[in-house]
């Protein structure tokens, strides 16, 4: 798996999980509000930002995307990165604010946070409720299971034919993916988060996690009873699918995610993108062009 500088400590993740049982309590608020807080106050909302000099970043607490490290900081790919695009769009401070995956978009939506970035799949799904920067990476899946995969699980199609005991994560793209395989969703395991996943598999509660293939080989890397399976693409209508990752934006913040892609498509090609989110385990192979718009179909 690829190194990276930042430390990830199974102890550092529980840090995390400990923290989004408060964070998780706002985030359900924002979901319960979501629906009588449609109206967005109108205006620039680049220029609102910059006047307050903060931007408040949703994050899921989730390890390399955005999590806090053993010295108890925000850091991760989305938190280092929102600190150098926002900073050149003259906002001098971000603010993560650790929830539920599942709250990202209602609090982006009521207003708990002015951006999310959390491993968030672009699809078409939730293309009708944000817009999306363009991705700063592609992504393929991969499978937490028992070390030397006694059931020999490689592909979601696998799990359906060994009737294997599946998990993945709360509000994952994993979900659909497994459904589409022909798995029952009633049969799915829905765990917290990746570290919930590692720790199913080693007790045997379940055979295998799902999740991204970063995700995965992050989380196993100390583990004596659990491996990554390597990466592949989802099944979907007979086509495999590839997924990009970006940061999204309230509908009515068009100009802001304009300013937001226009530095990010600066730094892909100065090279930068890469050499930030390779501190955090990405490799050249998920570094991508795809772009929302084609994401969005």
């Amino acid at each position: 798996m690829a190194p990276h500088t930042a430390p990830h400590t199974r102890h550092a993740v529980r840090r995390r999980s400990l923290l989004l049982g408060t964070a998780g309590a706002l985030g359900a608020a924002g979901v319960a509000g979501a629906a009588g807080c449609a109206r967005v106050p109108s205006g620039d909302s680049l220029a609102r930002l910059r006047s307050q000099g903060t931007v408040r970043l949703g994050i899921a607490g989730e390890v390399p995307y955005g999590y806090i490290d053993e010295q108890g900081e925000f850091t991760g790919e989305a938190p280092e990165l929102a600190k150098v695009v926002f900073k050149r769009l003259g906002i001098a401070n971000v603010q993560p604010v650790a929830t539920d995956f599942a709250s990202l978009i209602p609090g982006l939506n009521s207003q708990q946070f002015d951006v999310v970035s959390a491993g968030m799949y672009i699809n078409r799904e939730r293309c009708a409720q944000v817009l999306f920067s363009d991705p700063e990476y592609q992504m393929l899946d991969s499978f937490i299971v028992a070390k030397g995969n006694p059931k020999d699980l490689h592909d979601y199609r696998d799990v359906v034919r060994t009737k294997a005991r599946f998990a993945t994560g709360t509000g994952y793209a994993e979900i659909g993916y497994a459904v589409a395989a022909g798995y029952p969703e009633k049969d799915i395991v829905i765990l917290q988060d990746q570290v919930a996943g590692l720790n199913a598999v080693e007790s045997g509660r379940v055979d295998v996690f799902a999740g991204t293939a970063l995700t995965t080989r992050e989380v196993v890397r100390k583990s004596r009873k659990a491996e990554a399976t390597k990466p592949f693409a989802a099944i979907v209508d007979g086509k495999e699918k590839i997924d990009g990752g970006g940061f999204a934006f309230r509908r009515t913040d068009a100009e802001l995610r304009d300013a937001f892609n226009a530095e990010i498509h600066k730094m892909k090609r100065s090279g930068e993108l890469f050499r930030i989110l390779s501190r955090f385990g990405f490799t050249e192979s998920e570094m991508t062009e795809l772009t929302a718009k084609e994401l969005c179909r």
